[in-house]
């Protein structure tokens, strides 16, 4: 495996989610698609939804008062909508075991494969002047933007096939733990429809509810999705012009710093080190200062530049990489640090294999 450094000295790295506005909390997106397979479990999941059905009844009715009161829809209109949402036990099993909770060298193998840098290499290819121009526009490197989208939907050929309105419905109202953030992403998906003028019955995305070639979910949708094609419409589902913009812009309004580091290899001494591992907050301790906990770099980090320690499980012991701010806007797309560092070594690849072939 090749280390990374991940600075335009080394390459030209810029590039799920970025804003001057204080940015909310990055949902984390699941990959993993579930379902029921046995005939019992079936029978089961028949009954337990007649149940659930009945069960959040009330809760819907009080959502649908929320959004007539506090963003003046029709209530008749919400109630046809609404009413036509299926309950999908399928999706509460699925988001229950996320293929971010699998150990790093478990991880990595799905999503750092010769299929997927190949593909990679096409979709940069197909859409080098919209990544070019994401760059100069954003600051985002071409295999930054194309790794994340490789990784959210393999390059647009794996958007998700439920439907956004089950999704958001089923975790709204039947997901206990996460009601309340997917309540708010179901009202943000009824605004972008009715922004938009969209067909809300029949858009497709992941389990999660997130959508199209980026897997947004709909407050990102409605806050970061772009036009980048020009052609008068944000269509991240079928653009992967509007999709690579809107990449481009999430991650700069979380704040992507254009040639800075992303990541450097690590060393440890002692167990005092656990102290300043990845807690999912921006690095708020020196290169020099993290030193003081038995932490050295491998590679050149300016002493001064802010950092945070990673830990992965590989499967001869543990890895270490000291990451930058660049990594934790990465992570602003999905708070896996197993997803980020994916998505970094992905686009490494991506850029050495197109580098070779021209």
């Amino acid at each position: 495996m090749r280390f990374l450094i991940y600075a335009f000295g080394f390459f030209a790295l810029a590039g799920c989610v970025a804003t001057t506005v204080a940015p909310p909390a990055a949902e984390p997106r699941p990959e993993i698609e579930g379902g029921i397979e046995r005939k019992v479990e079936e029978g089961i999941e028949r009954q337990v939804e007649g149940k659930i059905e009945e069960e959040t009844k009330e809760g819907v009715e009080n959502f649908i008062g929320e959004m007539v009161e506090r963003h003046g829809f029709v209530q008749a209109e919400l109630e046809d909508i609404l009413g036509q949402a299926q309950y999908q036990g399928g999706i509460i099993k699925a988001i229950s075991q996320p293929a971010t909770a699998k150990p790093w060298y478990a991880y990595r193998p799905v999503f750092v494969t010769p299929k997927r840098i190949a593909a990679g290499v096409a979709f940069w290819n197909t859409n080098a002047p919209e990544l070019e121009r994401a760059r100069r526009d954003f600051g985002i490197p071409e295999e930054i933007i194309a790794a994340v989208i490789g990784v959210e939907t393999f390059y647009g050929t794996q958007n998700g096939k439920h439907r956004i309105l089950d999704a958001l419905t089923t975790l709204a109202f039947n997901y206990p733990r996460r009601a309340a953030f997917f309540r708010g992403e179901l009202e943000q998906y009824l605004l972008m429809g009715r922004d938009q003028q969209a067909d809300l019955l029949n858009i497709r995305g992941s389990y999660a509810g997130a959508i199209g070639i980026p897997q947004f979910m709909p407050s990102s949708y409605r806050r970061y999705a772009v036009d980048f094609n020009n052609d008068g419409k944000i269509d991240l589902s079928g653009s992967a012009a509007d999709a690579i913009g809107s990449v481009a812009n999430y991650l700069k309004s979380y704040g992507w710093e254009a040639g800075q580091l992303i990541v450097v290899p690590a060393m440890v001494n002692g167990e005092d080190y656990r102290e300043v591992l990845y807690s999912g907050y921006p690095p708020r301790y020196t290169v020099a200062e993290i030193g003081q906990w038995g932490v050295t770099p491998r590679w050149h980090a300016p002493a001064g530049r802010l950092a945070t320690l990673l830990e992965l499980e590989a499967k001869n012991g543990k890895e270490h990489w000291l990451a930058f701010n660049n990594f934790h806007v990465i992570t602003r797309y999905n708070r896996s640090v197993n997803y980020a560092m994916s998505v970094l070594q992905l686009a490494e690849e991506i850029r050495a294999a197109r580098a070779s072939n021209l």
